[in-house]
């Protein structure tokens, strides 16, 4: 169970740091092996998820250490595909940076895990509810990484050919993710407690995170303005969201949230 963590862990944590070096170097053989060590990373991460599982005989999904490892999964995986999509190798390095951040979050602060569901979680909802936002998080979160390059190349004015429409592309797909989340979340409220929302702290938060991003798309589809906003827009923005990941659990209000699973 978590205590292979550490196992399963090393071997994502060397792979994609090998990785993440080998794509600084230009060569064909090197961005061979960047690409096979990433892989064999990504499949050591999953290995895990699935045996985790498989010993709690529910979803690894209730506490936010179990959240971390599907967004470090699906951090990488993501990074992996627009990397060979747009032929980028620093968003393979960079979506591989942050996921070693969350794996390390992970080791540092391991959770207490039990096979033990409260009855509101015990839903065909759970599943498609979270891993939904997990997939929201993580596009929006390579949209978060597009702000960070932006703004570097900007700064040295070498900006990246597409890189602000790759960016947006990414908020476009995390938006779609994030309405899921929002509607099987009400639609597993009204099946749960008889009501589709109650305004509680985490609901709130999570409407918050998807209006700032419904504003982002309406403002760059009616104003024209220059991609160091959009870019600086992605970076904050990200911020509102790791709140209602995260934050939201060290706020007074929010202790007696439904949501506040892992208390």
């Amino acid at each position: 169970m978590w205590i292979h963590f550490e196992i399963y862990a090393i071997i994502s944590f060397i792979c994609w740091t090998a990785a993440i070096f080998i794509g600084f170097l230009k060569n064909k053989f090197a961005a061979r092996t960047m690409e096979f060590l990433s892989i064999i990373g990504i499949l050591s991460l999953l290995g895990f998820i699935i045996e985790l599982w498989i010993s709690l005989e529910r979803p690894p999904l209730r506490t936010l250490g179990e959240t971390r490892l599907w967004y470090s999964f699906f951090m990488a995986l993501i990074g992996f595909v627009i990397y060979k999509h747009w032929k980028l190798k620093l968003f393979n390095v960079y979506s591989l940076s942050m996921s070693l951040l969350f794996l390390l979050l992970n080791y540092l602060n391991p959770d207490i895990h039990n096979k033990a569901l409260m009855p509101a979680l015990q839903s065909y909802w759970f599943i498609p509810h979270v891993i939904v936002y997990m997939v929201a998080y993580a596009f929006i979160g390579i949209s978060f990484l597009i702000g960070i390059i932006g703004l570097y190349q900007t700064a040295k004015n070498k900006p990246l050919l597409n890189l602000l429409e790759i960016g947006i592309n990414q908020i476009y797909i995390g938006f779609g993710f994030l309405t899921l989340g929002l509607l099987f979340g009400a639609l597993w409220a009204k099946e749960a407690w008889g009501h589709y929302w109650t305004w509680d702290p985490k609901e709130t938060w999570a409407l918050l995170t998807w209006g700032v991003y419904l504003v982002f798309i309406h403002i760059k589809k009616h104003k024209n303005y220059s991609s160091t906003f959009y870019f600086t827009f992605m970076m904050l923005s990200f911020i509102i969201l790791l709140i209602c990941w995260f934050g939201i659990n060290y706020l007074p209000s929010a202790q007696n949230s439904v949501h506040v699973y892992s208390n």
